[in-house]
């Protein structure tokens, strides 16, 4: 195994853009984020948002009209198909367990 000088340097600048990245789409999904969310459970959210997403696509929801933009949907197609958003004070833990129960919900949720 070969250490490259500068490793732990780079390897944090690619945590920091990605943590960016990261953040900039679950804001535009309407995810309230205090900053204070390690990348580490960045990933987790994102991971937990494509699963919800998936589910809601492979029971016929639209995502553009059952999320709309900065996750407010004026008219959802079903409000089950509507992204859950992170509540004031809520941890991302909490967060995670709800989400993953409307990801449960939306699969077992008639076609569309």
């Amino acid at each position: 195994m070969t250490i490259r000088p500068g490793g732990d340097a780079e390897r944090s600048r690619d945590i920091d853009r990605v943590s960016r990245e990261l953040r900039d789409r679950l804001d535009a999904l309407g995810i309230r984020l205090d900053g204070r969310e390690s990348a580490d459970e960045l990933v987790r959210l994102e991971d937990a948002v494509e699963e919800f997403e998936s589910a809601v696509q492979s029971r016929g929801g639209d995502l553009m009209v059952d999320e709309g933009v900065r996750g407010k949907a004026t008219e959802p197609d079903d409000r089950q198909f509507a992204l859950p958003l992170r509540r004031e004070h809520e941890t991302v833990s909490e967060f995670l367990e709800r989400l993953a129960r409307a990801t449960d919900a939306v699969r077992r949720h008639p076609m569309a």
